[in-house]
């Protein structure tokens, strides 16, 4: 249905909404080029089809609110399906990954596969019959205070077609991880050799009896080391920071979890000094083989900037035996060489860019108030990021991984849940409200 008429032919009945229309046909005078195709939507937009996306919108379904879910690629959870590479796995076990309302099949493993997971997240979208619409990037989202609703405009892939979904609340899930960070370093015009980030890497299989240098010494770095050893590469890595590096399990039970289960009794001071002794016994000082610990333990790190400690699943004991070199900060790059800050040069035939992602919300979403322009996250931190105002929601910002993404989409779905029942009580008769019960069919239906 045409916006403009549906917005007419609801402003007569219901009092949310008024005379908007002298505005939007001045807009559709002013200019020459075809109006995009607007669609109102009842219920929300949820922006992105990872996985804080569809948790979202099963929450949202559990309720009886139906959603649009909006995704610029092809598939449901595209980083996973398109820019990992094939030897990843969950890092943390599986309970501590599950979607709201779904746990993972019993005869998974404990830390289930890259394809284990896709297929988890595939099963999640037909149990709750979420049906993105794929090929849809978002070119703008902004509130209109005059009729209270956001605008969200994306444009298809294919056809290249506008669209505008117009909806009371608007849900960020796109992530902390939606671009890849690619540093500028001095000479990379001038490298002769492959220079490709993480999210271009699928197997050391490629670079077998190469030379390679690994930039980066996160979880993806480090792992990405071991499978380049693992397919007979020379792999060296770059270690500009401190980091620390935890065994994935200790006394037979998961890092991860162990921690969680300690804090419910311990200060989290006391907890890291506790990681930190049992890490010592098991994996030695790391600071030997140029890992250097930070000053802060693990936990504070983490909660203070984000910084997630690295889960060695083998990395630790290439590196002792030489098979991965650690240097220091990269200098500049030469033809097929690097030189490094410390002087030396030595040749490399590629260069894997294991630096992380980024947030792209300031790219598209025209507001200030709740997401910061100079990283894309919620200013307010964890657990208060996931609401801002006139129906903004964020999900998947927590740097919690997963866990935090179920939280916030838990915590959105019952917020939008009174947002429903309250307008209801106040406004009885309006058409609005009325769509938003689960008996009706509304015309925001995957």
């Amino acid at each position: 249905m045409d916006c403009t008429r549906e917005i007419e032919g609801k402003q007569v009945h219901d009092p949310l909404f008024i005379n908007n229309k002298s505005r939007m046909n001045h807009h559709h005078n002013k200019s020459s080029s075809p109006t995009p195709r607007c669609i109102y939507v009842t219920g929300p937009v949820i922006v992105g089809a990872g996985p804080s996306g569809l948790a979202t919108a099963a929450c949202l379904k559990k309720i009886g609110v139906e959603s649009i879910v909006l995704e610029r690629s092809n598939c449901i959870a595209s980083l996973w399906q398109l820019k990992t590479y094939n030897r990843l796995s969950l890092h943390l076990p599986k309970q501590f990954c599950e979607l709201p309302l779904m746990g993972f099949p019993s005869e998974f493993p404990t830390y289930p596969s890259k394809k284990q997971f896709v297929d988890y997240l595939e099963a999640y979208a037909d149990k709750f019959e979420i049906k993105p619409r794929f090929d849809q990037t978002v070119l703008q989202a902004v509130y209109d205070p005059t009729i209270r609703f956001w605008r969200v405009k994306c444009v298809g892939m294919k056809e290249g077609e506008e669209t505008e979904y117009m909806c009371r609340w608007l849900v960020v899930a796109t992530g902390e991880n939606a671009e890849a960070v690619v540093p500028e370093i001095e000479g990379k015009e001038e490298f002769l050799g492959d220079i490709r980030h993480t999210s271009l890497y699928k197997s050391g299989e490629d670079f077998r009896g190469k030379k390679v240098l690994v930039v980066g010494c996160g979880n993806s770095g480090m792992e990405v080391c071991l499978d380049l050893c693992n397919h007979n590469a020379k792999p060296s890595l770059v270690v500009r920071d401190t980091v620390h590096v935890l065994p994935r399990e200790m006394l037979g039970k998961s890092t991860f979890g162990l921690s969680m289960w300690l804090l419910k009794w311990l200060p989290m001071q006391l907890v890291d000094r506790f990681l930190l002794i049992v890490s010592w016994l098991m994996l030695g000082d790391t600071a030997r083989f140029g890992l250097d610990r930070p000053h802060l333990g693990p936990l504070q790190l983490k909660n203070l900037s984000g910084k997630t400690p690295v889960l060695d699943v083998g990395t630790l004991a290439k590196i002792k035996s030489g098979d991965i070199k650690v240097c220091p900060g990269i200098k500049r790059l030469k033809r097929y060489a690097a030189e490094f800050i410390d002087g030396r040069t030595e040749n490399f035939d590629a260069i894997i860019l294991a630096t992380g992602y980024k947030s792209n919300v300031p790219i598209w979403l025209k507001e200030s108030e709740m997401f910061s322009e100079k990283d894309g996250l919620p200013r307010r931190p964890f657990p208060n990021g996931w609401k801002g105002e006139s129906g903004l929601y964020a999900v998947g910002f927590t740097k919690r991984g997963l866990l935090g993404a179920s939280m916030d989409a838990k915590k959105i779905a019952s917020d939008i849940k009174r947002c429903c029942e309250a307008e209801a009580k106040h406004h009885p008769m309006t058409t609005f409200t009325r769509s938003l019960l689960p008996a009706t069919q509304s015309s925001s239906s995957n």
